[in-house]
């Protein structure tokens, strides 16, 4: 038996982020942990997140796999010129850029650009926005999978979608076939992690949460 811990958005709130790996880590003995994106911007320390989740599993037997949310997409087209930096700026990169005492170094831009967008196994889907379900699987955009605002469910071709972006205080919680994990822990709300077990289709078994 095998279990998966989905993360929410963290955006540089690192103690609930430690909290929350220490609560998961206590749960069972191994598992995959999947975190969502937006590990940066708005709050107190966006470095110490890249960090530890660029450092990987402190303990035996767990995997880490660290998805791209759209605020690393903003961090890094900022810096390449592909956007506009004030627009970075205005949604929370001036905090990431203080917690790093000025510019961001290249190895972190780099880590945070090649992120994957989407981590599929065999009964879910995992993604930092969400799905459009008219299109393949294969043919979605990474706009919208990095920027989607996801309100209803879907078949999502026999999957069960589990994402963030889309921050609420009443998250996480399951509608239909689709988990929303964003609990709005940078405005206030609570650090979430949803637990599946990899051998059973559809929702998650519980919920974690830290503040």
């Amino acid at each position: 038996m095998s279990y998966t811990f989905a993360i929410g958005d963290i955006h540089g709130c690192l103690e609930p982020l430690r909290k929350l790996l220490a609560m998961i880590e206590a749960s069972r003995s191994a598992g995959t942990i999947v975190f969502l994106g937006d590990y940066i911007d708005r709050g107190p320390d966006s470095k110490g997140v890249i960090d530890l989740v660029r450092a990987g599993p402190a303990k035996p037997d767990w995997h880490w796999i660290t998805l791209k949310g759209n605020h690393e997409d903003m961090m890094a087209g900022a810096y390449a010129g592909r956007c506009e930096r004030n627009w970075w700026i205005d949604n929370g990169g001036l905090e990431t850029e203080f917690s790093y005492d000025g510019r961001v170094p290249t190895e972190d831009l780099e880590w945070a650009d090649r992120l994957p967008l989407m981590h599929v196994d065999r009964h879910r889907i995992y993604v930092h926005a969400g799905v459009v379900p008219e299109f393949p699987l294969d043919k979605q955009t990474p706009h919208d999978l990095l920027w989607l605002r996801t309100h209803h469910s879907a078949d999502y071709w026999g999957k069960h979608l589990c994402h963030g972006h889309t921050a609420s205080k009443s998250n996480p919680l399951t509608t239909g076939n689709r988990t929303n994990v964003d609990s709005a822990c940078v405005f206030g709300g609570k650090l979430s992690c949803a637990v599946f077990d990899d051998d059973i289709a559809g929702g998650p078994l519980e919920f974690m949460q830290a503040e």
